[in-house]
């Protein structure tokens, strides 16, 4: 994050009034019941800088910090009546059914809340013309679900009536909403948030982020990557072990990034046996002196073998279109830089009277469907406990993320403003640059010289 940006951040947390009845409390030491309970007034640093930290109470200014999640010593709904809906948004990402089940355990044995429901197939679940029956969530229908990939309250894409959806929590008497989706999911759950607040119902919306590429804004990690990064270096190895194998063999693997280029730098420093690296945030020229196609050959006729990582969304210069074709989400429709790339490099290759031995390998829609690993496992079970205990105080309008190794509550709003992408000074690409050697493949020279 920008730190130029850090006094304009508003990290009030909304909240539906205050909360008067006591949590319940299950846990006992010598006898006594006993829990530890988070503070409103525990907060984590945005910026652990110490001189910035420094500087800013120097100029009289409260360095901006984040409310920490977890547990709180009252609440604002009473459990025995309360009503909860779960909703699973967008595209698919390991995770989805431990956050699902994290939620469910937490609301019925902390809490004893015994009415939640699953709304089938996204926010189309919400809306009557669908016809999509709602699941009741009970311990034993979720005992086994980190086991499955997906979602086992399935998912959708698309803008749905705002209306009609706080219509329905209305009806369902709905107290606490959970949203677990990305980016849209976010823009609409602000959406659904402030239609509540203008009838003034008491309905708290909390949001758990979900995007396998990483790039919420103002959350460190997000559920679903840790798993992305594990498979992702499986293809690498293939791709290794097949380019290694051949005589000028290369491979050639394209990772979900549609406009940060995380897991592909991070699956780089994971499995250290790729050479090139093309990521949305760094441009890159495929010819001239500079380009990947010439540093291709020179590697191949040094190494003679190569392996590339291209993100979705990188090089789009490349095979952009005049029509900006949307998706069901409003999401640009993206052409396929890697099957171009892959024409680009046996074009090359052909014209140079070079043998070569391609193989192309795209795992994505494996990795996106796949059950979590283990570091997801404990990751989401974390992230949607602390939902719960956000939900159950009265926070509405949140998201629950981890920031510093923390878990801490961020505003929708503020979430929701902009992108997180890799730094192209920063430790992750700078470690990419080190690991691969590939330098830049820009035409600097060649421009500066009027080529």
């Amino acid at each position: 994050m920008n730190n130029s940006n850090y006094f304009e951040i508003d990290t009030t947390i909304p909240t539906l009034g205050e909360p008067k009845i006591p949590a319940p409390v299950h846990y006992k030491e010598n006898g006594q019941l006993k829990q530890t309970f988070i503070s409103d007034k525990d907060k984590v640093l945005i910026d652990v800088n110490p001189y910035r930290i420094t500087k800013m109470i120097k100029e009289g200014k409260e360095p901006p910090s984040f409310e920490m999640a977890g547990p709180r010593e009252m609440i604002y709904f009473d459990p025995s009546k309360l009503r909860c809906a779960l909703v699973t948004c967008g595209g698919l990402c390991p995770g989805l059914n431990d956050i699902i089940r994290s939620i469910v355990l937490e609301l019925y044995y902390r809490y004893g809340v015994r009415n939640i429901y699953g709304i089938r197939y996204g926010l189309q679940g919400f809306i009557p013309k669908y016809g999509h029956d709602i699941m009741e969530l009970k311990p034993h229908t979720i005992l086994h679900i980190l086991e499955i990939g997906g979602s086992i309250l399935g998912s959708s894409r698309g803008p749905q009536s705002i209306d009609e959806i706080v219509d329905s929590l209305e009806r369902m008497g709905i107290g606490a909403l959970f949203m677990i989706g990305g980016d849209g999911t976010l823009k609409a759950a602000i959406k659904i948030a402030d239609a509540i607040s203008k009838r003034g119902l008491k309905i708290s919306v909390v949001g758990i982020p979900k995007t396998i590429d990483n790039d919420i804004y103002m959350v460190s990690r997000s559920f679903g990557f840790d798993t992305a990064v594990d498979v992702a270096t499986l293809a690498i190895k293939s791709a290794h072990n097949e380019s290694s194998s051949y005589l000028n063999g290369i491979g050639l693997i394209k990772l979900m990034g549609r406009y940060s280029g995380f897991i592909a730098a991070t699956s780089v420093l994971a499995q250290q046996d790729v050479n090139f690296v093309l990521i949305p945030e760094i441009d890159f020229d495929i010819d001239g002196p500079n380009g990947l196609l010439v540093s291709l050959e020179k590697r191949l006729t040094e190494r003679k073998h190569a392996v590339i990582i291209v993100a979705e969304g990188a090089g789009q210069k490349f095979v952009k279109s005049d029509e900006k074709e949307a998706d069901a989400s409003g999401n640009i429709k993206l052409n396929d830089i890697a099957l171009y790339l892959k024409g680009a490099i046996l074009n090359y290759f052909e014209s140079k009277k070079i043998e070569v031995s391609l193989k192309y390998i795209d795992p994505s829609y494996i990795i996106r469907s796949l059950p979590a690993n283990a570091n997801d496992h404990v990751f989401c079970s974390f992230l949607g406990r602390d939902a719960v205990h956000a939900a159950m105080a009265g926070k509405t309008k949140i998201l629950v993320g981890s920031w510093s190794n923390n878990f801490v509550h961020i505003p929708m709003v503020e979430s929701a403003k902009k992108r997180k992408q890799v730094n192209p000074n920063g430790k992750l690409w700078q470690s990419v640059l080190e690991a691969t050697g590939q330098g830049s493949l820009k035409n600097y020279q060649a421009q500066e010289a009027g080529v």
